[in-house]
């Protein structure tokens, strides 16, 4: 599967799993706090285990770097290298060979009389091991060191009824309130009680929850709002009233619907 479709993929399971928790929100008056995991299967023939290599296979796997070795253990998984990483390779016998390269949509770095070589889902060592073999017909024993330069840095992305919906970095520890009041806060249309939160737990499977901002805030208390992680997805849906606007006459609409209690 191309990192392209892989992306087609993974936007395709964030929709479903909208579609899938508004319809609940819809059928529930006063819906439950944890909607839970939400399992979302690859369609037959895609699951992109034919043909992978065991760097591949390993990035995928889900299991932090240096498992199983005892100097590792406690340590936080070690970077992947991704697409638009920029990496600088130096050569300390042969400096002729140092290069600044960019990985491609492709997953791919195209080394300087070497040819293309995978780098994606690679760690630092792993990819400096790949370029040592990618020069081992051309250079005796090379010395080689890589340096990341560059790399996409964490996100999160807000969408819905919020001031300014779009993608936004995520600098620091970060809640879901917060990241509501980043993204602009909430719009007067805005369901301030069911803020849907989805997170990826790995290709086929996205968890989503539900949580109600409008009561931490009228308790003054944060303590159930959840820290976000990179690639998060909050999306705060559409209040009842604002549904139904569009068919009432302003007189009729002020005199018999509180927009406070939704």
């Amino acid at each position: 599967m191309t990192p392209y479709h892989k992306e087609m993929k993974r936007a395709g399971l964030i929709l479903v799993a909208l579609q899938v928790c508004l319809a609940a929100l819809a059928q529930e008056e006063t819906p439950k706090q944890d909607l839970g995991p939400l399992i979302l299967s690859s369609p037959a023939g895609q699951t992109g285990t034919g043909g992978e290599n065991a760097e591949t296979a390993a990035a995928k796997s889900g299991q932090a770097d240096g498992t199983g070795n005892p100097q590792l253990e406690g340590r936080r998984p070690l970077y992947r290298l991704t697409r638009s990483d920029i990496v600088a390779i130096s050569f300390t016998l042969s400096p002729e060979f140092d290069q600044l390269l960019t990985i491609q949509p492709d997953g791919y770095v195209a080394l300087k009389d070497a040819g293309p070589v995978l780098a994606q889902g690679l760690t630092l060592e792993e990819f400096r091991q790949a370029v040592i073999r990618g020069y081992s017909g051309y250079l005796h024993d090379p010395q080689v060191t890589v340096v990341l330069k560059d790399f996409e840095h964490p996100y999160f992305v807000a969408g819905g009824e919020v001031g300014h919906p779009g993608k936004y970095q995520l600098r620091a520890d970060t809640n879901i309130v917060e990241a509501v009041e980043i993204a602009g806060g909430f719009t007067h249309q805005a369901k301030h009680s069911q803020v849907l939160l989805f997170r990826h737990v790995n290709d086929n499977l996205i968890e989503a929850h539900v949580y109600d901002i409008k009561k931490m805030l009228k308790q003054r208390s944060l303590s159930e709002a959840a820290q976000l992680q990179p690639g998060d997805l909050v999306f705060v849906p559409r209040n009842a009233v604002s549904k139904i606007e569009p068919f009432l006459s302003r007189p009729s609409f002020g005199a018999y619907v509180d927009a406070s209690q939704f």
